[in-house]
């Protein structure tokens, strides 16, 4: 049976086998904070690797590693201050706060109550009788407040200057264009990713590892001319994608759309061929790492729900509540409990233009045109006369301004008088102060503003679909058995190895040489030996490994060369082969290149 039904036995399983645990139990816990242990910080290392693998290798990337704290400046320019929100509701009785958007999806058919203006929340949260989850008292005519989900710090000792936690990983790579653009050569198109943490003090975290207050973003930020640059659509044209474009979600009985990268693009479904590239990439993706194609499904924002400055934006969503046939989802979008894993946007040239407008850097490339043209120009040469006496020392900045906003937007320049921002306080010039010119001029080039498309995944999100996609419960001889049907792509640990008994010098000592050599060739190895082998076999299916090799006296019989037996998870199927050489094909299966078949047609099987 594949699929937890119950999300509390994957909970019970992830603390139990060392997936994660609430952290500093010892005084109390913290909601929101999760330790990964030796489990689960492997499979997430996996995870992680494997997304660099395709995202950053395989597409020719480049990856850097940004602080988790920057200056006040950088959120101001990106929107985080005004605009990084959720919805609280403050309980009158208890006290406790809550996501009022949440509270109301689980009391209603509402689907994506974060997408609804406040006051329609409050009114939402009284006509259903919503009350506090944790005292019971009744929420309506209570105030729904916006709360801003950014941990505040100080740079520096005492008040020092301020600063935040990253609460995405993208801002780390937008404020360095500037420099990073160099690297690249300024050719477009190019790419930049970035793994690390990030932080949302969460109103109200919940659902384990899914919603938590720091977690770990994996993102590229792909820099491209939207007049000329195509992705290669090619590679991923054939892949197939379950899209849940917006029209079908706001239609009654709406249903999914299949179809092929190429037919999305062709047929309009998904608008940005960008955003369509990065789709397929990602099904193949997902499909190597182990995700359930039948639980995977891309859903298009709706229009209240999509941010201001993107023009497209599609969600990788996971099933993870189990419970529910393949038949079943496919046939009802609402069926089942998804969760947003991943996002992919066409954010336009809003993040590099906000940046200019507050940063000292040009955030433009250079494009070299085939042969020069002849072009207009306007320009300004400000009167510093007038600009002296009246501004004093800001004199010089009002007149950089007008000549940044000539180049930006000469028409502001057509009536009597301009508006120029200095210091965040709006200062109006006379035009003819300005001294407004245009001129014909001779270029070779043009500076050019990116637009930028962004694939960001959860990473701490695709651990938990792997987990819950990965569950089974089945009969072993007679025995209730519980696994983990992980990828060996990502599995934690890649082989088992054990004696079969742990009494017998010899035999122990050529089990550890075993070890060593499959770890010596980097495959990741637990070596156990305590308890009969079938409960040292369930330790290992219980964890994810995919391969389990068992040393015993029949191997070692004979004149011929040391024999082992290699145990598959999922089938239980084992097959005896040569010590010598083992590493090289038990990789080939970790690698994907070899199936676990295959090797018991290369060996002897062993029923």
């Amino acid at each position: 049976m594949g699929g937890v039904s119950d999300a509390d036995a994957l909970a019970e399983l992830a603390v139990r086998r060392g997936f994660y645990f609430g952290s500093a139990g010892a005084y109390g816990g913290v909601a929101g904070f999760y330790t990964f242990g030796p489990q689960g910080a492997a499979l997430k290392r996996n995870v992680e690797e494997a997304w660099r693998e395709t995202f950053t290798t395989r597409l020719g990337n480049e990856e850097i590693a940004g602080p988790t704290v920057m200056p006040e400046a950088v959120f101001e320019a990106s929107g985080h201050l005004d605009g990084f929100d959720d919805m609280l509701v403050a309980c009158a009785e208890c006290g406790e706060s809550h996501r009022a958007d949440h509270l109301v999806e689980d009391a209603t058919d509402v689907e994506d109550a974060e997408s609804l203006p406040v006051p329609e929340i409050e009114d939402l949260v009284a006509d259903h009788g919503i009350a506090c989850p944790d005292c019971g008292t009744a929420l309506a005519g209570r105030s729904v407040e916006e709360f801003n989900l950014m941990f505040e710090t100080a740079i520096g000792p005492g008040d020092g200057e301020p600063g935040y936690l990253r609460p995405e990983t993208a801002q780390a790579i937008f404020v360095e264009f500037p420099r990073l653009k160099e690297y690249a050569r300024t050719q477009l198109p190019f790419g930049v990713t970035q793994i690390g943490p990030a932080y949302r003090n969460e109103i109200s975290p919940r659902r384990g590892i899914v919603r938590t207050r720091e977690f770990t973003q994996a993102e590229l930020e792909q820099f491209v001319d939207p007049d000329d640059d195509d992705p290669p659509l090619e590679t991923v044209a054939d892949v197939e994608l379950r899209l849940y474009p917006g029209a079908e979600q706001e239609r009654d009985g709406g249903s999914y759309l299949t179809r092929t990268v190429r037919e999305a693009v062709e047929e309009g479904v998904v608008e940005s061929a960008w955003v369509a590239y990065f789709l397929g990439v990602a099904r193949e993706w997902y499909d190597r790492i182990g995700v359930d194609g039948d639980r995977l499904r891309f859903r298009q924002h709706l229009a209240g729900e999509r941010a201001h400055y993107a023009s497209d934006c599609w969600d990788a969503e996971s099933e993870v509540g189990g419970g529910v046939d393949a038949a079943a989802l496919a046939a009802d979008p609402t069926a089942g409990r998804w969760i947003e894993i991943a996002g992919f946007s066409d954010r336009g040239a809003y993040d590099l233009s906000k940046h200019a407008e507050h940063g000292d850097e040009p955030f433009t490339l250079f494009r070299q045109y085939d042969e020069p043209r002849e072009v207009e120009r306007t320009t300004v040469d400000p009167d510093m006369s007038v600009l002296g006496p009246e501004y004093g020392s800001r004199a010089a900045d009002v007149a950089e301004a007008l000549r940044a906003l000539a180049e930006r937007d000469p028409s502001a320049f057509d009536d009597g008088s301009v508006t120029v921002a200095v210091d965040g306080s709006p200062v109006t010039v006379a035009s003819d102060v300005a001294n407004v010119s245009v001129e014909t001029v001779t270029e070779a080039g043009e500076h050019v503003r990116p637009h930028v498309v962004e694939p960001s995944f959860g990473v701490d999100r695709t651990v938990y679909t792997l987990l819950a996609h990965g569950y089974r419960e089945d009969e072993v001889d007679g025995e209730p058995r519980t696994s983990l049907a992980l990828s060996p792509t990502v599995a934690p640990t890649a082989v088992g190895v054990f004696p079969l008994v742990s009494n017998d010098e010899a035999l122990v000592d050529l089990a550890e040489s075993v070890a060593r050599s499959l770890r010596a060739a980097g495959l990741s190895v637990t070596y156990d030996e305590s308890g009969n082998i079938g409960r040292r076999y369930r330790r290992q299916d219980e964890v994810g490994t995919p391969l389990c090799v068992t040393v015993d006296h029949e191997g070692r019989e004979g004149d011929g060369p040391v024999t082992v037996t290699v145990r598959d998870r999922d089938t239980t199927a084992q097959v005896r082969l040569p010590a010598e050489g083992l590493a090289d094909r038990l990789a080939a299966v970790v690698d994907g290149d070899r199936t676990f078949a295959a090797l018991r047609e290369a060996g002897a099987a062993v029923e």
